[in-house]
């Protein structure tokens, strides 16, 4: 065959692949252009899905096994359905006429008869219970996954409705607040945030009325490199944060004014204004080996035994990840220390946690690895503490996890999950408006390849991780249940392409341990968001967030009246300005400095722009009540966030969460994206302690007419729901 011929051949035997694996080879930019993926960055995605197609053989080959995978007559692992609805099975998988069994979670069993006309669709009787129960037909074992139509939401934890199949009757106008856990201050705190403050802001919100608290991530990090700090970079999402254990929950508080070396620098850290994380961990985690050193001499308790026995494998992956992060940069040959932070670099024989040698380090070094298994168990109860106690104080949600995208590719859950976890491919963005190079965000993703094949159990276990101690979860970049753009090792991030995901399969899997757990959950809907997906959300009763910033018609900001009532709403995130710092221009300050401006724009162009949207807000501030008078200079002394927070409270949404940077006024922002070290993203500190932060007479103020706006806006949509009282013949009539 002619070369050329034989590379054209090529170049479409990959776009047909491309396409069969679920890949984009077309998108739409941010300008609603279309563009092309090239050839090129698309074999680099196959290859790393373990669909090689550098040559027309490979092509073919790859072809067959995705078609072979794709038309197999044995039935999947696990199979997803709906409560009431029947339950699909592939036609090709030859069991018309066949007799099945189903065996219920609850021990309970049933039998039937699949259809024996082949012309017939195959499909079993609708379940009506929801829950994990297991097919078997012929000689097949199969999960079924049968969910509710909806997650658990925000009037079932008001009513305390247990009823998946039946929609709680009660419209909510509730609000909350959104922290950053790792800026929270209070005395002795060692210069970090930790549970202990976390649970006293919750009581204290509570009492004020709040229904819930947001937090940051709180992921497993990296023990052995804490300058590898970003929240939504993790080790893991399987378990916690370690750095947000307070000492004293394990030593006592005598020990933190025992006048030691490790408590003097806590107290020096503690009156920062920024987070010190390297001096910072290095201070808290020499504490809490002194409490697991307690622990071994007084002998380990039942609870931490159980606590280990329960974790089980997962649990004893990743402290054994931890474990050899800090021990193989001290052995010899081992290459430099910096290059044993990613297990995709330590020696061969230790980059597979089931290898003989993982297993003899285990067993050399039990007290080494029991350390990080101790640091759980206390993460773990500082978590359940502060929940429990949000829920004490009468918070009916309670706290508010996130879960981040992805983990890092090189930590602990890629190393133990790398079957499910694509290992060359990285989550990011195309270009758009504001990165115009697009973004790579050097996460991991799972394959929906492999979540196929293996029954979807890495997701599960992950969920289940994130829903175990927490009234809600907040999924960030919710639209990666679709499609996830993923950028080849070594490529632009422009050169990436978007991969789809089973959809339906995973919002049945959420849908379901939402119920499990009872708690809500919230997706993170911004960006280019695709036809038709808010409306699925909606229908799954996944809440959307919608931001002040983006609530317009062009350059007119939406009456509250006009925001979605299936979304929480809040004016910012920690990406985004604070409404004192989007007054004052200080993000144009950061980012004309940094040199972050949008492509094509110069300073100038963005504060006059800037002014224009400021008479908009202002504006619609005023016509919505929420504010009178003259404009307030741009200052952020001068900036209108009491009325800011009254327009966002005005509005139907169920819920409202203000972060604390807004109620108390703050002009920086958490994290600036696109900088690299120039913006101190992920450590800033509140200005005030936990016991103050919320009876500042300001802070009373905002609070009370955000409690005001909350209360009129249940009180309007109370009005128009009422039906009408008739009052004469003619009003019947």
């Amino acid at each position: 065959m002619n070369p050329a011929n034989e590379r054209a051949n090529t170049q479409e035997d990959i776009l047909q692949l491309a396409e069969a694996a679920g890949i984009a080879t077309i998108w739409s930019d941010a300008y609603g252009l279309p563009r092309q993926v090239s050839p090129p960055a698309l074999a680099a995605i196959l290859a790393a899905l373990g669909l090689p197609c550098d040559s027309a053989a490979q092509c073919r080959d790859s072809k067959a096994r995705l078609a072979a995978e794709q038309t197999a007559g044995n039935l999947p692992p696990m199979l997803t359905a709906q409560a009431g609805q029947p339950i699909r099975l592939p036609q090709q998988a030859g069991l018309h006429g066949r007799y099945y069994r189903i065996e219920f979670e609850s021990g309970a069993s049933s039998k039937g008869r699949l259809a024996a006309d082949s012309g017939l669709p195959l499909a079993l009787q609708p379940i009506d219970v929801c829950g994990y129960h297991r097919l078997l037909v012929g000689r097949q074992s199969v999960l079924l996954a049968v969910a509710p139509a909806r997650c658990f939401g925000i009037a079932d934890a008001l009513t305390g409705n247990t009823d998946a199949t039946r929609e709680a009757d009660v419209t909510a106008h509730l609000w909350g607040l959104a922290v950053q856990l790792y800026g929270l201050r209070r005395q002795g705190d060692g210069g970090l945030g930790d549970f202990t403050t976390l649970a006293k802001l919750a009581c204290d919100a509570a009492q004020h009325g709040a229904a819930a608290l947001a937090i940051s991530p709180i992921h497993a990090m990296f023990s052995a490199d804490p300058s590898r700090y970003s929240p939504y970079s993790p080790s893991s999402r399987l378990f916690l944060n370690a750095l947000h254990i307070d000492p004293a929950s394990a030593l006592g508080d005598h020990a933190l004014t025992d006048g030691n070396a490790a408590t003097t620098e806590l107290q020096r850290l503690e009156h920062m204004p920024l987070i010190d994380w390297p001096a910072a961990a290095g201070a808290r985690l020499s504490l809490l080996r002194q409490a697991y050193t307690r622990l071994l001499e007084s002998g380990v308790s039942h609870e931490f035994e159980t606590f280990c026995r329960q974790g089980g494998s997962a649990l004893q992956d990743h402290a054994r990840y931890e474990a050899l992060q800090e021990w193989l940069p001290r052995q010899a040959n081992c290459g430099a220390p910096e290059s044993t932070g990613d297990w995709r670099h330590w020696p061969l024989e230790y980059r597979d946690p089931r290898s003989p040698a993982v297993t003899a380090f285990a067993q050399r070094y039990p007290e080494q690895i029991g350390f990080h298994l101790f640091l759980q168990w206390h993460a773990a109860r500082g978590l359940i503490s502060a929940q429990r106690a949000a829920r004490a104080a009468g918070m009916p949600i309670g706290l508010i996890t996130d879960l981040a995208i992805g983990a890092d590719r090189g930590g602990s859950q890629a190393w133990s999950r790398q079957g499910e976890i694509i290992d060359a491919l990285a989550v990011g963005a195309p270009p758009d408006f504001l990165n115009t190079v697009g973004q790579n965000w050097g996460l991991g993703a799972y394959s929906p390849l492999a979540l196929h094949a293996s029954g979807f159990h890495a997701y599960i276990e992950m969920l289940r991780a994130c829903f175990a101690h927490a009234g809600g979860v907040r999924i960030d970049h919710v639209l990666g249940l679709e499609r996830l753009w993923l950028v080849p090792e070594g490529a632009s991030a422009a050169e990436g392409a978007y991969l789809r995901y089973p959809m339906v399969d995973m919002l049945r899997l959420i849908a379901l341990e939402s119920w499990r757990y009872r708690a809500i959950v919230i997706g993170e809907n911004l960006g280019t968001v695709p036809a038709g997906f808010d409306e699925r959300l909606a229908q799954a009763n996944l809440l959307g967030i919608c931001v002040l910033w983006f609530q317009r018609d062009q350059l007119q900001f939406l009456a509250p009246k006009a925001w979605s009532a299936a979304a929480i709403a809040t004016t910012t995130t920690h990406d985004l300005p604070t409404v004192a710092g989007w007054w004052s221009e200080n993000d144009i300050d950061w980012r004309a400095g940094l040199g972050l401006l949008e492509a094509g724009r110069s300073d100038a162009d963005e504060r006059a722009a800037r002014a224009q949207e400021r008479d908009a807000l202002w504006q619609a501030l005023t016509k919505s009540t929420c504010a009178s008078g003259a404009m307030p200079p741009p200052s952020a002394t001068a900036a209108p966030v009491d009325a800011a927070l009254a327009f966002v409270g005005s509005t139907p949404a169920p819920l409202v969460l203000i972060p604390m940077e807004d109620m108390l006024g703050l002009p920086e922002q958490p994290n600036l994206p696109g900088n690299i070290g120039s913006h101190p993203n992920w450590r800033r500190r509140l200005p005030l302690n936990v016991e103050q932060l919320l009876h500042e007479p300001a802070v009373l103020a905002r609070l009370a007419r955000l409690k005001q706006a909350r209360a009129a806006a249940a009180s309007a949509s109370a009005s128009a729901t009422a039906p009408a009282v008739l009052t004469s013949d003619k009003d019947r009539a």
